[in-house]
């Protein structure tokens, strides 16, 4: 299997250092780079791919929640901060897992491996055909889903409801668990918080697109890609 790459962002000098020992001892994760601050990553990111950055949230001038938001990654993210209260926010920006410091190697390899499934479960769905359905956990049920009846999915802390047609389900699990599952073409995210299926839209008006009686924001950084999609169908003289 390839190295899944990563980067440690980080103001404190001992938590750089304990990140990095601890990422020495994965045979699976190629250390790309290390940062003391969101400035010097953001540069990085720009011209560089990785598949999981180790995140601390409260850091000088940007915090490492502002600069997901400001650059939109698709990397896995591994939050790292000694403050439980920003849990609820980092889910909803999509993160693989959070690590609460100091926290035990034992805990940090539990959190890679789920990147690490996350990935290779991603690569297969991406690998060959896409099936017309899902299953998620809903409780204490089972649910399929048909990709065909399904509106949207909104992200609400560490659950994500899917919206069909007829129903509401609540499910315990990330939206980018959900969207590895989905197929790209036929799925569009408008949000952090919404994910669309576009043969559902209704019509799109401002910034906001209507889908099952519901006006859904598109935020700023999802825009382009929005309206890329949107332009690729759009009739013109």
């Amino acid at each position: 299997m390839k190295k899944l790459s990563c980067i440690i962002v980080d103001d404190e000098p001992v938590a750089r250092k304990i990140l990095h020992e601890f990422v020495d001892q994965v045979p699976f994760i190629d250390l790309q780079g290390k940062f003391e601050n969101a400035m010097k990553a953001e540069v990085f990111l720009k011209s560089n791919i990785v598949d999981i950055i180790f995140l601390d949230i409260e850091m000088p001038k940007v915090s490492g929640l502002q600069l997901l938001q400001k650059l939109n990654v698709e990397s896995m993210v591994i939050l790292t901060t000694a403050f439980p209260q920003y849990a609820l926010e980092g889910y909803e920006l999509d993160i693989i897992d959070y690590l609460l410091k100091p926290f035990a190697l034992s805990r940090f390899l539990k959190a890679v491996q789920k990147a690490k499934d996350f990935h290779e479960m991603k690569t297969r769905t991406t690998g060959g055909p896409q099936s017309s359905y899902i299953f998620i956990k809903s409780d204490k049920r089972i649910e399929k889903i048909e990709l065909s009846d399904m509106l949207y999915a909104e992200s609400v802390g560490n659950y994500v409801s899917v919206y069909t047609e007829n129903k509401r389900i609540m499910a315990y699990l990330t939206m980018k668990s959900l969207e590895s599952q989905l197929p790209s073409d036929d799925f569009l995210k408008i949000h952090q918080s919404y994910l669309v299926n576009c043969s559902k839209i209704d019509a799109i008006e401002g910034n906001e697109v209507k889908i099952g009686g519901k006006s859904l924001p598109i935020s700023r950084n999802y825009r382009d890609m929005v309206m890329k999609i949107v332009n690729q169908r759009l009739l013109k003289r």
